[in-house]
């Protein structure tokens, strides 16, 4: 049973994203009236679901707090200068620093021992709000198409891109004998909830960092083309050593291809919806019947 306190710590964490999610112009345009001060030390609250959860379980520890008040910070003070620096938005090397120190925190979990086994995803979302704070508030980085506010056009977009990946990926992943198919008819209760779960902490997270924040940026720097194939493989690279003790090459080369439809639907309008739900129809499928 889910004690009071982790119950308002997943609150705590959940409201930044949700606020983001589907008030971002809003919060955005808010934000700016705020003191500049306040934007930089603001997101050290994000400390709080750490402090709720640890001394819940019993694992506190002053070091972990420290992280996850100081982090937050250092990432609105790094996009703060990259702002002062760029405020063209053609992309400067603290963003792309930026990311890769977020990105690896979480491949390669440099921060889950702070966690029970079972509360992990705290530290995904967290460092995810941090984000959000740094590149919404404090960098106000455009295009970026974080509005869960989901149109036709965006389920239209995201089921062709569907569409086109899956014959790939199912004749792919059969013959390299990454997939294995379990013909079967789930409860119908089920997948509406795979999904959903599947779209909004899987996906959504994944889409917001590679599409609207990586290709993004890098499109700036790099083009149209070469930043979808390049955020691409590097999304491929994240899942490296998902499933998998060593370098799993099969997850990285269908995750890859994945990323470049991905890429697709994010890109014809700009919207993070649109490529999240091709990503949370992809891993839906895969959980049920391919894995």
């Amino acid at each position: 049973m889910i004690s009071p306190a982790i119950a308002i710590a997943a609150l705590f964490t959940l409201i930044p994203f949700l606020a983001a999610a589907f008030f971002s112009a809003k919060l955005a345009s808010e934000s700016e009236r705020l003191p500049t001060r306040l934007r930089l030390l603001g997101p050290s609250v994000l400390c709080v679901p750490y402090l709720l959860v640890a001394c819940s379980t019993g694992i506190f520890h002053w070091g972990w707090l420290a992280l996850y008040a100081l982090l937050p910070v250092a990432v609105s003070a790094i996009l703060w200068q990259a702002r002062r620096i760029d405020p063209e938005q053609h992309g400067n090397w603290r963003d792309f620093l930026l990311l890769a120190v977020l990105s690896l925190s979480v491949d390669l979990r440099w921060f889950e021992h702070a966690w029970p086994a079972h509360l992990t995803v705290f530290n995904k979302i967290l460092l995810l709000d941090a984000g959000i704070w740094g590149f919404l508030v404090v960098r106000q980085l455009d295009g970026v198409g974080f509005n869960l506010r989901l149109r036709l056009h965006d389920l239209g977009t995201g089921l062709r891109e569907l569409a086109f990946y899956t014959p790939i990926a199912v004749s792919l992943g059969l013959s390299l004998g990454f997939l294995h198919l379990h013909p079967s008819v789930p409860w119908l209760a089920r997948l509406p909830w795979a999904f959903l779960f599947t779209f909004f902490f899987i996906a959504v997270p994944e889409e917001l960092f590679f599409r609207g924040w990586l290709q993004n940026l890098l499109e700036r720097r790099i083009g149209r083309y070469p930043a979808l194939f390049l955020t691409a493989i590097l999304f491929g690279l994240a899942h490296f050593n998902k499933r998998a003790v060593h370098f799993n090459w099969r997850y990285v080369l269908l995750a890859a291809l994945a990323g470049i439809f991905y890429g697709r639907a994010w890109r014809q309008r700009r919207r993070v919806g649109a490529s999240a739900i091709t990503h949370a129809c992809v891993d839906t499928i895969w959980s049920i019947w391919l894995r």
